[in-house]
C-alpha cells in the first residue's frame, strides 16, 4: 500500500492557519484530507464547521475530509489513523498537521523518520509556514519558536500583505530568505492559497534539485568577501548577509536583524573525496544536530558520474545516489545549511579539507 503524504502546517499565532485549513477543511476538491490538530490552538475549528459535543475524536466531514483533534501524543494519533484506514473504517488519501502557533516543527518532523511504525505508513512531505507580515518583525525579534518556523520551511505564505506597506513587505521578505533560502515566499490573501502549492511539494525528497533562491546567490556574488574564510579558488560561500535589512523602517534605516536563524550556501567545482566527506559531515550532525535545521546538497562527488544527493533534519541526514551528471552540464557541489547560530568558519573549512 502506497505511503500516506503529510504536510505540517506551522505559523505565528494569527497567521491564518486556521482560515487556510477551513479552506482545506471544507472545499470540494475530491481529496480526502485528514487534518490533525493540537488542539491547544488559540481559535478552534471544530466551533465553526464541526458538529460539537462528540465524544469522537476523529470526525468525518462533509466533503469526505477527516478532522482529529490530537488528546494524546502525535504517534499515537497517526497510528490509530493509519489502523482505521487499513480496517476500512476511514478514507482519507492524506494528513496535515496543524501544529500551534509557538510549536518547534522540528519534533514533529523527526517523528516521520525516527518511529518505525509512523514511517512504516506515512511520508512527510513537506512543511508549510505561515507569517503574518503585519507582526512578523516583532515576532521573529521575540521568538525563536517563529524563527524556527521560518528555517524548517519548504514554502512561506504571508498573510496579511495588504496591512504593511511595499517597503515593510520587501524587507521582511528580505529578512526571510536570509533565513531560509530554499523556501519559495509567496503573499496569500486571506487563505487562499491553490491546494496544488500545499500538498505533494516533496519538500523532504531526495531529488537532485537544491533550489535557492537566485537573488540569494546574487547577493553573495558582490558581498564584501574579506571576513570570509573561504578559499575562493576552491570553494565559494555565500556571506550572513545582515546589512541593512530594515529598509522598511523609515528611520531606522540600518537597522541589524541579526538573527540567529541563519543560512548558508557552500559551491564548490572541485569534486569531495566521499570517505572524508562522510567522516565530516558525520561528525558536522553529531555535534550540531540540535541547531541544523534543515540542510541539503547535491554534490559531485569523485568516483562516481552520478550526483549525490544529500539532506536532513537535525540528526537525521539521508543520502542517495541521483541522476548521471549530463554531458555538458557543469559538475559543481552545492549544499545550503540552515541553522541556529551555526559555527560558519567551522563547516567551511571542514568542506574544504573534505575536497578531493
Amino acid at each position: 500500500m502506497a505511503l500516506i503524504p503529510a504536510t505540517i502546517l506551522t505559523g505565528f499565532l494569527g497567521s491564518g492557519k486556521t482560515t487556510l485549513l477551513k479552506r482545506v477543511l471544507t472545499e470540494a476538491h475530491g481529496q480526502r484530507i485528514a487534518v490533525i490538530e493540537n488542539e491547544f490552538g488559540e481559535e478552534n475549528i471544530d466551533n465553526d464547521i464541526l458538529v460539537a459535543d462528540t465524544e469522537e475524536q476523529i470526525i468525518q466531514m462533509s466533503n469526505g475530509c477527516v478532522c482529529c483533534t490530537i488528546r494524546e501524543d502525535l504517534r499515537s494519533t497517526l497510528s490509530l489513523l493509519a489502523a482505521k484506514r487499513r480496517k476500512g473504517l476511514l478514507a482519507f488519501d492524506r494528513v496535515v498537521i496543524e501544529t500551534t502557533g509557538l510549536a518547534d516543527p522540528g519534533p514533529v518532523a523527526q517523528t516521520f523518520f525516527m518511529d518505525d511504525e509512523v514511517a512504516e505508513s506515512f511520508l512527510l512531505d513537506s512543511i508549510v509556514t505561515l507569517v503574518d507580515a503585519k507582526h512578523a518583525q516583532q515576532q521573529l525579534d521575540d521568538r525563536q519558536e517563529a524563527r524556527r518556523q521560518v528555517g524548517f520551511a519548504d514554502q512561506i505564505f504571508i498573510s496579511k500583505a495588504d496591512l504593511v506597506s511595499a517597503d515593510e513587505l520587501d524587507a521582511l521578505i528580505h529578512r526571510l530568505k536570509h533565513m531560509n533560502p530554499r523556501a519559495p515566499i509567496e503573499t496569500v490573501h486571506f487563505g487562499q492559497v491553490p491546494l496544488a502549492k500545499v500538498l505533494d511539494l516533496r519538500g523532504f525528497n531526495l531529488n537532485a534539485k537544491l533550489d535557492i533562491d537566485p537573488d540569494f546567490l546574487k547577493a553573495d556574488a558582490h558581498d564584501h568577501h574579506d571576513h570570509s574564510h573561504c578559499d575562493h579558488d576552491h570553494g565559494h560561500c555565500a556571506h550572513d548577509h545582515d546589512h541593512d535589512h530594515g529598509h522598511g523602517h523609515g528611520h531606522a534605516r540600518h537597522h541589524h536583524h541579526d538573527d540567529d536563524v541563519k543560512s548558508f550556501v557552500w559551491r564548490s567545482e572541485r569534486p569531495f573525496d566521499p570517505h572524508r566527506l562522510e567522516d565530516f559531515l558525520g561528525a558536522v550532525v553529531q555535534v550540531w544536530g540540535p541547531k541544523l535545521l534543515r540542510y541539503k546538497g547535491v554534490l559531485h562527488m569523485q568516483g562516481t558520474d552520478r550526483k549525490v544527493i544529500f539532506q536532513g533534519v537535525h540528526q537525521l541526514m539521508g543520502s542517495d545516489l541521483g541522476p548521471v551528471w549530463k554531458p555538458h552540464e557543469k559538475r559543481e557541489s552545492k549544499m545550503v545549511f540552515i541553522g541556529i547560530d551555526l559555527p560558519r568558519d567551522i563547516l567551511t573549512q571542514g568542506l574544504e579539507q573534505s575536497l578531493a
